[in-house]
């Protein structure tokens, strides 16, 4: 083997683990688990703890191979979770432990990437291509949702991002504002004030998740404790975050760890359900369910 291509190995090896380093962010990685080490039982219990929860459910939603599954959220309500698809611009409405319950279109839209259930019935959904956030009125009935009858449509603006524009949405009930996730340049959390029916306020930055994560895909908040969950498909983490934006417990979507069976291929969603139950969905149709181990309750 000569020199020259032993050289050309090595670089190529070198090449290959940065990258890893940088798509999963071992650097991020190493500093949060330092962080979880020092953490006190007080405050293990006074949040949300995210290394004690277990996959308790991996599976596929039949009829939907060829969907792309986004974002994730919790219609208290109903005590049932909505998804949304890109490829066919539908509102997904699954059990919680994913079944079908319905699939709505929405006509008018072109690349659906967020959704977030508000209050009293209204539901809000960003469409990445056309770089708005549009709010419908929901209820049992519904069956199909027009953009042209929508309650209200809201220009987000960053045009020049092309695919990479708003993933993650959530509801803050708690700060009345729905949290926006930008996937990438900037990788940044947004709050767009809100009562719940309605947009009320201008889109404000509110903090970059750039040291923490490669791109942002799916936002949801815990009401107990007002923290965020942040999730990252290509960094497979999920990382909750408190009310300063500062992680404090994470855990990582690969096979053997938190009972995965695999890797969650293209994390793209989570949402918390009512008694801290916590749920995914994956590119295509896939979907997990979480529930704290009884030792970490």
């Amino acid at each position: 083997m000569s020199r020259t291509f032993r050289l050309c190995a090595l670089a190529v090896l070198l090449i290959a683990a940065a990258v890893t380093l940088h798509l999963l962010r071992l650097d991020a990685r190493a500093l949060l688990w330092l962080q979880e080490s020092r953490a006190t039982a007080e405050q293990r219990a006074s949040g949300l703890w995210l290394p004690g929860y277990q996959a308790v459910l991996q599976l596929e939603v039949p009829g939907f191979e060829k969907e792309e599954f986004s974002d994730l959220s919790f219609n208290p309500a109903t005590n049932t979770l909505f998804t949304v698809s890109g490829k066919r611009s539908l509102l997904i409405e699954l059990s919680l432990d994913g079944q079908l319950l319905r699939s709505i279109p929405v006509i008018g839209a072109s690349n659906l990437e967020g959704v977030a259930v508000l209050e009293d019935g209204y539901l809000a959904v960003t469409d990445e291509r056309q770089h708005n956030l549009t709010i419908f009125k929901l209820d049992a009935n519904t069956q199909e949702l027009r953009t042209e009858q929508a309650v209200q449509q809201v220009e987000l603006g960053y045009r020049d991002s092309a695919n990479k524009g708003f993933e993650g949405l959530a509801w803050d009930k708690r700060n009345q504002r729905l949290l926006l996730g930008k996937e990438r340049d900037p990788l940044m959390l947004f709050g767009l004030p809100s009562d719940g029916r309605r947009v009320t306020g201008e889109l404000q930055e509110l903090a970059s998740l750039d040291g923490i994560m490669t791109d942002l895909a799916g936002l949801t908040v815990d009401p107990r404790s007002g923290q965020i969950l942040a999730l990252s498909q290509e960094s497979h983490l999920l990382v909750s975050l408190n009310q300063q934006y500062q992680p404090q417990s994470f855990i990582a979507l690969l096979g053997a760890l938190n009972g995965l069976d695999s890797y969650i291929p293209q994390a793209e969603g989570v949402a918390l359900d009512g008694t801290g139950n916590l749920y995914m969905v994956s590119e295509r149709n896939k979907f997990y369910a979480f529930r704290k181990a009884p030792a970490a309750q």
